[in-house]
């Protein structure tokens, strides 16, 4: 029991600079990032015993990262209300300037931004991805297909192609 937790303890420090990393690309906020992680976490020692196969550690707490993620999302949907006088004090955005990757994908859904996150910033195979959202292989593939046809058409409307 005792190596269990070692073994699952250092999996965690070992990827913690990764989990964190994850967090940010959904909250683009450090300290709700932070949280987020800590939460998942909590979630993870409160539940770390019944994880029977201790290979798989790191994709099931890339799973609690991802779905404490996006609970933190659904729960603190954060609207700024701007009076009149805030609104025209802010610049407007120039024609010529274009969307960074990193706004494209955040501009996705949910789910496929999960993929196209874990796949191309977080550099995990398709088989682990699946393994971490509990889907099917092929299904994260055309997830990740369409998504990254969604990305390349965004990204060419804004270059005006």
């Amino acid at each position: 029991m005792k190596a269990e937790l070692e073994q699952w303890q250092s999996v965690i420090l070992e990827n913690k600079e990764k989990f964190y990393r994850l967090a940010y690309s959904y909250v683009k906020n450090e300290q709700d990032a932070l949280d987020i992680v800590q939460d998942a976490l909590y979630k993870a020692l409160k539940s770390y015993k019944k994880m029977r196969d201790e290979e798989l550690i790191k994709t099931w707490f890339y799973r609690i990262v991802v779905n404490t993620a996006l609970n933190f999302i659904k729960k603190n949907k954060r609207v700024v209300y701007l009076d009149e006088a805030q609104w025209n004090e802010m610049p407007a955005e120039s024609e010529d300037e274009t969307v960074s990757l990193r706004d494209a994908v955040d501009l996705l859904p949910p789910k496929d931004k999960t993929v196209v996150t874990l796949r191309y910033f977080e550099d995990m195979k398709i088989g682990d991805i699946a393994a971490v959202l509990q889907e099917n292989e092929n299904t994260i593939k055309t997830r990740l297909y369409a998504a990254l046809k969604k990305l390349r058409v965004s990204v060419l409307q804004e270059q005006g192609v």
